[in-house]
């Protein structure tokens, strides 16, 4: 097996939790005290490698009050946001309620807003001038499906799936713009792409945004992987070359198990 070596990193790493549809208000302050407890008594550099949550809409006042009141390293954002500023469009959110909530971060077309709830990549593109208009960070999400993998389109797939999505999305902005690859076919079922399946698919993303924004930009962009992380396979896909975070499900709601993803460099030499 060969030996993982430090990496010094061009990008600023950034691991994400998506909690999803999991935990409470109450639960989900207990869980991010736990989480920073845990970074905290392990001495992690946040400068050296971000860390951010994403409750459920209904936890982002008390991870604020937890947040602003303890001045915690963690920064937060939320799972989803509306196209629109407000109006009669009930049960939507909208960019301005997060960002006075103090969100860095928004999750824009996740897998499973595209699936479930039948998001195309037009109404993603609203999305992510909503999150622009608002000074949100948006992570955009892509990746493609078992069918899709299996026939040997999985890069063409989701390259063409960033490119609309970002349509009309403005180079000066790409700073503004986090990537999150997630293979469909790989959450919540315990299979995982090897590293040289994540890194493929981030230089395809990469040097699309390239094309679409222009070097300098295209490379200032974090690309993240997202699909059964866990702290076991985290520090092997950390070492690829365009792979620049992690987005975490299930995982990020164990604080111990999130936690030794974000302090994956410890694994960094072992075999």
């Amino acid at each position: 097996m060969a030996i993982i070596r430090n990496k010094e990193f061009v990008r600023r790493p950034l691991i994400a939790g998506n909690w999803k549809m999991n935990m409470d208000h109450v639960q989900g302050i207990t869980l991010l005290q736990k989480l920073e407890w845990t970074l905290d008594d392990a001495k992690h550099d946040f400068k050296r490698v971000e860390v951010a949550v994403f409750p459920p809409f209904t936890d982002l006042r008390g991870v604020q009050t937890l947040v602003a009141g303890d001045d915690l390293d963690v920064v937060y954002g939320a799972q989803d946001l509306s196209p629109f500023d407000e109006g009669a469009y009930t049960g939507d959110i909208s960019g301005q309620f997060l960002s006075r909530l103090g969100c860095s971060y928004v999750l824009v077309g996740h897998s499973e807003r595209r699936s479930i709830h039948g998001e195309s990549n037009e109404v993603v593109a609203s999305k992510l001038a909503a999150a622009l208009k608002h000074s949100l960070t948006p992570i955009l999400c892509v990746g493609e499906g078992l069918e899709v993998r299996q026939s040997g389109e999985h890069v063409a797939f989701t390259v063409q799936q960033l490119r609309e999505s970002l349509e009309g999305y403005p180079a000066s902005a790409a700073e503004k713009l986090v990537v999150a690859y997630e293979p469909v076919w790989a959450i919540g079922t315990g299979e995982v792409a090897g590293p040289e399946d994540a890194q493929e698919m981030a230089s395809a993303l990469r040097a699309e945004l390239v094309e679409l924004f222009g070097e300098a930009a295209g490379e200032s962009v974090r690309v993240l992987y997202g699909g059964s992380v866990k702290a076991a396979n985290a520090a092997a896909l950390m070492q690829e070359k365009d792979v620049d975070g992690l987005l975490v499900g299930g995982a990020s709601l164990d604080a111990g198990e999130f936690a030794n993803i974000v302090r994956f460099e410890k694994h960094f030499g072992s075999a």
